[in-house]
């Protein structure tokens, strides 16, 4: 009898397995394999002096390898349905219970969040979940798409939305490189050619069962392409509903009530376009109003006792130039790139009782970085100016170039300056950031593996004073696999 009941419950998962086998149309397994090693020094402009008790100790050479593997495996259902599950492992090589703090101090990540290396405990071959998602065509309605579960979003250049940066185990000694960007997030896709519309709504951070808690993210991106001058737009809302209204950071209570808010409205608009074929011109602006109310411990997460109206706005305009590529050899490109966000007026003598309109630009979740040391200041890697992240309070100009010297050769140089768009004191003389280059080299082996290097040095300009105005150097090779 007992062999009876075995053989009638192989024969059942037997049938289940076929049936589910002939639901699934194809399935299809890639990933990667990326293998870092870094060589940074001074990475608080402060080489081979003297450190506080306390302070971040990133002032002489670090040298460490980081690895990312990734697994993703796609399947095509029926009645165009399909779905995504990608697994993602990162760790430094050697660390496997990341029992070492590294050699860089307390900053706020991208997404808002304080980032703060875990000291232990945890194990270097953790697997994270970095996509789930399920993806429904024609859902009710033929134009319709709709995607449920943790995925990527990228609009336009990712000013606004490109990566929701996460270092699940903040564990990574080079947080930057972090492979995983996902958000946990609905999105509904109208596609009437020319016209796309999404609707996005996320959950960034669950607080807590309440509904008043948590961190969100809602927004609508409407975009056009044009038949010709390889033209497109777009315009968008975005709403970053930040709340905590039982706030007790630091002991610090807001208002009376221990309240923080720190809701974000962005609306704006992008374009770009080809005036003559080898030129490329394009523009972004936005415009951020919303309430600011924060509670903190650090510099770069001052306190605020009273709420405050939201009034900050960015710029992003860019030109490529590619007339030379077809006439040398070398196939040349030029580029050159205008930034700016707008910034609190003096932001370093920021007290909790200040009034009036908040101006400091919310970096949102930006995905697109062109500078290696620079735009990671005081988000990953504390200076001494730690209210001076390169994402609020400043102007960015970019001049680059690149050549190939043979076809799987790359070469491209970077040069950025950097200045704020306000005082960060009353002081004078201390509005310029510096200047930052970058020259990068990426070998195609063959068409699944690419060979990198990337060197770069930010020079210190006179905003930063003795001793922590030193320069520094970030020397990164890489090795890349796709399959």
């Amino acid at each position: 009898m007992k062999l009876a009941k075995l053989l009638l419950v192989v024969v059942f998962v037997f049938a289940m397995s076929a049936i589910a086998y002939a639901e699934t149309q194809s399935v299809k397994v890639s990933g990667d394999i990326a293998e870092r090693a870094f060589a940074r020094n001074a990475s608080n402009l402060q080489e081979n002096d003297s450190v506080a008790a306390g302070a971040a100790v990133s002032n002489s050479w670090a040298t460490f390898l980081q690895s990312t593997a990734e697994v993703q495996v796609d399947a095509d259902m029926t009645d165009n349905v399909s779905t995504t599950v990608r697994l993602l492992n990162q760790r430094v090589w050697g660390d496997s219970n990341y029992t070492s703090t590294g050699d860089y101090g307390r900053a706020i990540s991208p997404n808002g969040r304080i980032y703060t290396r875990t000291t232990s405990g945890t194990d270097s071959n953790a697997v994270n979940v970095d996509l789930a998602y399920v993806e429904l065509k024609e859902f009710l309605y033929s134009p319709l798409t709709l995607k449920i579960g943790r995925q990527d979003l990228w609009f336009g250049k990712g000013f606004i939305i490109g990566a929701n940066q996460q270092d699940p185990k903040n564990t990574l000694y080079a947080p930057e490189y972090t492979a995983m960007n996902s958000f946990d997030a609905v999105r509904a896709t109208l596609d009437y050619n020319p016209w796309t519309i999404d609707g996005v709504y996320a959950k960034i951070a669950e607080n807590g069962l309440r509904a008043d808690d948590d961190v969100n993210l809602w927004g609508i991106n409407t975009g056009y392409t044009f038949d010709s001058y390889n033209a497109e737009a777009e315009a968008y809302w975005w709403y970053k509903q930040s709340r905590n209204p039982n706030d007790t950071n630091a002991g610090i209570s807001l208002n009376g009530s221990g309240k923080e808010t720190n809701d974000v409205h962005t609306i704006g608009a992008r374009g770009s376009f080809d005036p003559i074929e080898d030129w490329t011109l394009g523009l972004e602006g936005a415009y951020q109003f919303g309430q600011y109310m924060l509670g903190g411990t650090v510099a770069t997460d001052p306190t605020q006792v009273h709420e405050r109206d939201r009034s900050a706005f960015a710029i992003d305009a860019s030109a490529e130039c590619r007339y030379f590529q077809n006439n040398f050899a070398w196939k040349p490109v030029l580029g050159t790139e205008y930034i700016l966000y707008s910034g609190e007026d003096k932001m370093g003598e920021l007290t909790g009782a200040k009034v009036g309109k908040y101006q400091g630009w919310d970096p949102m979740f930006r995905g697109k970085f062109d500078t290696a040391i620079r735009e990671w200041q005081n988000v990953y890697y504390t200076t001494a100016q730690g209210s001076s992240p390169a994402y609020t309070n400043e102007h960015q100009v970019l001049v680059w170039g690149s050549v190939q010297p043979i076809d799987s050769v790359k070469v491209k140089a970077t040069y950025g300056h950097f200045w704020l768009y306000k005082r960060y004191t009353t002081a004078a003389g201390n509005r310029n950031v510096g200047d930052e280059v970058d020259i990068n080299t990426t070998w195609d082996y063959t068409e699944d593996v690419q060979f990198g290097l990337l060197a770069g040095w930010f020079i210190p300009g006179s905003h930063f004073s003795s001793p922590q105005d030193d320069v520094a150097t970030d020397l990164v090779g890489t090795v890349t696999v796709n399959f």
